[in-house]
């Protein structure tokens, strides 16, 4: 109950501060394959206004549970992020911030509008 009224919560704030400037375009929410996948699902579904969603699939772990520290795209994105476009991160669970510090410099390479993040925990 708490994880879904927290989602909640960001679905709101997130409708509220990208419902005038992403127009009829929306937002394109991005998730790393496999954690977030429910995460975004369910935040796609508290946000009231377009989104498309993606998925990226990011290692930086190998075959371990400690980061091995040598981050690897394993999947692109199957769409292209449009120049102007309002990207949002949706990262389930903040460990160490190297993925997602090495997908957030990968994304601003492709110029989005805006290149924001929503994480549920860190």
């Amino acid at each position: 109950e708490q994880i879904h009224d927290r989602v909640a919560e960001i679905g709101a704030a997130i409708t509220e501060d990208f419902r005038e400037k992403a127009g009829d375009d929306g937002i394109i929410l991005i998730s790393v394959l496999r954690g977030a996948a429910i995460f975004m699902a369910d935040l796609a579904r508290e946000i009231k206004i377009p989104c498309e969603m993606d998925y990226m699939a990011i290692s930086s772990y190998g075959n371990g549970v400690k980061s091995s520290g040598v981050v690897r795209i394993l999947k692109d994105l199957s769409s292209h992020i449009e120049e102007g476009r309002h990207v949002i991160v949706a990262e389930d669970i903040l460990d160490s911030g190297l993925t997602l510090t090495y997908l957030l410099k990968n994304l601003a390479s492709r110029n989005p509008a805006s290149l924001t993040v929503a994480t549920l925990l860190r």
